[in-house]
C-alpha cells in the first residue's frame, strides 16, 4: 500500500506563487511517475504535471512555462512550485502516484493524496 500526504495550498494572490509538497510512504516502485492533477469547481480533473523515476517531466498546457516538479528521494517528498499565479488557477491539487512512466490521464493513477486548496484571489 501507498499513502500520499499532501502539505501547502491555501489563498495566494493573482501574480503570487504556490508550493505544494507531497510526501510518499508506504511500498516502494523502482519504476513510478508522480504527477500533479487539478481539479476546479464543476471542471474535470486537469494535468498540471509529472515526474518520473528518470526525473523526466511533463507539464500541461496550464502550467508550461510557470511551473516546476522536482523531488526529494531521500525525503520521498515531490513538490510542485507554480509562479504568476491566476485566479483561474483556483483548484484543488492531487497528487498522484502511477507505474509505469509519464501518463497525462488522471485514469492511470492508482494513488491519489487527499487533495489540498489553492484559491487565487484577484
Amino acid at each position: 500500500q501507498v499513502q500520499l500526504v499532501q502539505s501547502g495550498g491555501g489563498l495566494v494572490q493573482t501574480g503570487g506563487s504556490l508550493r505544494l509538497s507531497c510526501a510518499t510512504s508506504g511500498r516502494t516502485f523502482s519504476f513510478y511517475t508522480m504527477a500533479w492533477f487539478r481539479q476546479g469547481l464543476g471542471k474535470e480533473r486537469e494535468f498540471v504535471g509529472a515526474i518520473n523515476w528518470n526525473d523526466n517531466t511533463e507539464y500541461g498546457d496550464a502550467a508550461k512555462g510557470r511551473s516546476t516538479i522536482a523531488r526529494d528521494n531521500a525525503k520521498k517528498m515531490i513538490y510542485l512550485q507554480m509562479n504568476s499565479l491566476k485566479p483561474e488557477d483556483t483548484a484543488v491539487y492531487y497528487c498522484a502516484l502511477r507505474l509505469g512512466g509519464l501518463n497525462r490521464s488522471p485514469r492511470e493513477y492508482s494513488y491519489w493524496g487527499q487533495g489540498t486548496q489553492v484559491t487565487v484571489s484577484s
